[in-house]
């Protein structure tokens, strides 16, 4: 018989009540944790950085951002308290919980993100805003606007279609198509500069909420890579300091 933490999961569909179905297909589940640590490091996240983490489930993603960065600077929301409690359980283990010491948000309201009290540098919502109406969208954007950096950026996903689909509140596991524009103008509601971003997803297309002073100049015209970033980030080291 299999212990819990050999049970993936693997054949469910999403939203059963399994820690790795319910937040999506479980053959997926450590391809959405890659594509999203990759992006995430890609566009400037280092172990210094604080980030939230919307929805943040069974730890998908979360337990490789939770080693990855220093202690105390990742935040999860999550209204599903035993998705959390699975995740830590099948996937990350108390001792890191422990050792990182991770805040968790129990709530589906975007007003809890102001009890975490931070100024995030990241905030990511994968998967999310293709399941909520545009009320709730708008609220989030506007949470997470009001708790970022000057420089700071939200990165998250969403179904492109030509029409929006009129839903409201939290459609799981349904989805909502929006269109570029409707989700560009909801990010200048919230002061925010909406982008479209080259980073491949299975199903959806990831997209960038940055704050004013968040840099995407360098890869306005060229692709979206490692490679790239790690350049930028040595020719910033390496820039000669100019003393008055």
């Amino acid at each position: 018989m299999e212990s819990p933490s050999e049970d993936l999961g693997l054949g469910l569909k999403p939203g059963d009540p399994h820690y790795r179905a319910y937040v999506g297909p479980p053959e997926d589940y450590d391809l959405i944790a890659a594509m999203t640590f990759n992006l995430l490091t890609t566009l400037g996240l280092r172990q210094r950085h604080s980030l939230l983490d919307v929805g943040c489930g069974s730890l998908r993603i979360g337990r490789l951002l939770i080693p990855y960065l220093n202690r105390g600077k990742y935040f999860g929301v999550e209204p599903h308290e035993w998705l959390v409690e699975a995740g830590i359980k099948c996937e990350l283990g108390e001792a890191i919980v422990q050792i990182k010491r991770p805040t968790f948000l129990f709530s589906d309201s975007p007003q809890t993100i102001a009890k975490a009290k931070v100024s995030f540098d990241f905030a990511l919502a994968q998967s999310i805003f293709s399941h909520c109406g545009l009320d709730l969208i708008s609220g989030w954007l506007s949470a997470i606007s009001r708790s970022l950096a000057d420089n700071g950026a939200l990165v998250a996903t969403f179904l492109p279609g030509d029409e929006d689909l009129v839903r409201t509140g939290w459609v799981y596991p349904d989805c909502v198509n929006y269109r570029q524009a409707t989700l560009e103008g909801a990010a200048a509601e919230a002061n925010l500069r909406f982008e479209i971003l080259d980073w491949k997803h299975p199903r959806q297309t990831w997209a960038l909420f940055a704050a004013p002073k968040f840099d995407s100049e360098w890869f306005k015209n060229q692709p979206l890579t490692w490679n790239a970033a790690l350049d930028r980030a040595l020719r910033q080291k390496h820039q000669p300091i100019n003393h008055p």
